[in-house]
């Protein structure tokens, strides 16, 4: 794959990109941090891609991982007095979320992520399985338990309104 072609990729690819940076990084400045270093990173390492029908695979497993890694360096950062000021701000911010996207967030990483990639990102079971480094019967045993806790979770809400 050439320059020219991954550009065009990471084109079409600019919302499914922000959407899974999303689901992992919540403060929309580290979303935006980690999208555009996943894409330095693309091009820098354009080499590495083995197969071009692989390159959408490919350009979002390194997207996970600079979002996990912008995590491991903002949980060295935050201090305790930040801490309490970030909890104050972020509670009111957590109102203005559908009960879907509430209840996606209060899944594990290990069942969010792979919902979001099927489901929202229309990744086939395959492609998940090699974005993620697991197997396939791996992502579709943690997307059926995703099901059920939303399920579960959904129908407890509809319970108590």
């Amino acid at each position: 794959m050439n320059k020219e072609k991954l550009g065009a990729l990471i084109l079409e690819s600019e919302r499914q990109l922000y959407a899974t940076a999303k689901t992992i990084l919540w403060q929309e400045a580290d979303v935006e941090d980690a999208v555009q270093e996943a894409i330095v990173k693309a091009f820098a390492g354009i080499h590495t891609l083995k197969k071009d029908k692989y390159a959408k695979t490919w350009l979002i497993r390194i997207l996970i991982n600079e979002c996990y890694s912008q995590l491991r360096k903002s949980r060295n950062i935050i201090s305790l007095d930040q801490s309490e000021e970030t909890e104050n701000l972020q509670a009111p911010a957590a109102k203005d979320y559908s009960d879907l996207k509430k209840t996606l967030s209060m899944l594990s990483d290990e069942l969010r992520i792979p919902v979001i990639l099927y489901y929202i990102n229309g990744f086939s079971v395959r492609e998940v399985s090699e974005i993620m480094e697991i197997s396939e019967g791996a992502v579709q045993k943690r997307l059926a338990r995703a099901r059920g806790k939303l399920r579960q979770s959904l129908d407890q809400e509809e319970a108590i309104s």
